[in-house]
């Protein structure tokens, strides 16, 4: 099952994709689609409607992030065995754990905007889990159990304020559009097997990123478990868990984004966002 939400930014309704691609109204199920939709119980109630029973959503109606905006925003630094070596990094021997906020996160169409002083903006294509029941010291054996779903992430960052202004990389991973999800929640029994996705990002119609996730460092069922023995995961909550090579930071010389770059990201399974660069505006 494929999971939506769509409409005006901040109004968005709760919808589910049909078997040929159209946009299905959940409304009169589900008020949105939040951590309490995201259960396994509330899912398999979801799973059992006929799509097409449903309202149809009206055409080219824009869609915005597929989980309501999330307690916990968490992100996994270096977690790709290619992307690792082709920043001259050594392979973590635990990963590595920043946040994000939770109001970074935005629709897969929507505009990124250029952070104000800004100068070292850069793409990170991203596999996201999302979590389905409440999470606390979850065993690795049973860690699937809590996840509930797959999308596609743009973790955008900005490396100055990254890795020069002397702190976490939370200040370079935070500004707001910095969290592009979608352009749906695709439900775990679609893919049985999300260490082996093909992945790809391109600026401006030219490939930049190019891998598959079978080059995941730590697998998702280990950062759930890892994660939840230092905090508790709620439902709806967010995890990405790195990218794959070819960010704009490690090529010589570096590339980064501007004002007016289009990006495009794939995953197999879970479609494809797009962005286009704006500038900030005040």
């Amino acid at each position: 099952m494929k999971l939506v939400r769509f409409g005006p930014k901040g109004s968005e309704k709760p919808g589910l994709v049909d078997k040929d691609g159209k946009i299905r109204d959940l409304s009169a199920h589900v008020a949105d689609i939040t951590g309490e939709t995201l259960s396994p119980e509330s899912l398999a109630k979801l799973k059992a409607l006929d799509p097409a029973s449903l309202p149809l959503a009206p055409d080219g109606v824009r869609l915005g992030q597929p989980v309501a905006r999330p307690w916990n925003f968490i992100a996994i630094g270096l977690n790709y065995a290619d992307h690792a070596k082709e920043a001259g990094l050594e392979i973590p021997s635990e990963p590595i754990i920043f946040n994000k906020l939770g109001n970074t996160v935005s629709g897969p169409f929507d505009d990124v905007i250029y952070p104000k002083n800004s100068d070292r903006m850069d793409w990170e294509l991203e596999l996201a889990f999302v979590i389905g029941k409440r999470a606390r010291y979850v065993e690795e054996k049973d860690a699937m159990d809590y996840v509930a779903g797959y999308a596609i992430c743009n973790d955008v960052s900005e490396r100055r304020f990254q890795m020069k202004r002397n702190g976490q990389w939370f200040k370079g991973k935070a500004a707001e559009t910095f969290g592009p999800l979608g352009p749906w929640l695709v439900t775990t029994d679609e893919i049985p097997d999300p260490s082996n996705l093909k992945m790809s990002l391109k600026v401006n119609g030219e490939v930049k990123q190019q891998g598959s996730t079978e080059t995941m460092i730590f697998s998702i069922p280990y950062l759930v478990a890892y994660i939840t023995q230092f905090c508790v995961l709620e439902p709806g909550d967010v995890v990405t868990t790195g990218t794959p090579p070819g960010v704009g930071s490690v090529m010589k010389p570096p590339q980064y984004l501007k004002a007016g770059d289009v990006m495009e990201l794939e995953i197999e399974g879970l479609g494809l966002q797009r962005q286009t660069v704006v500038p900030f505006t005040g």
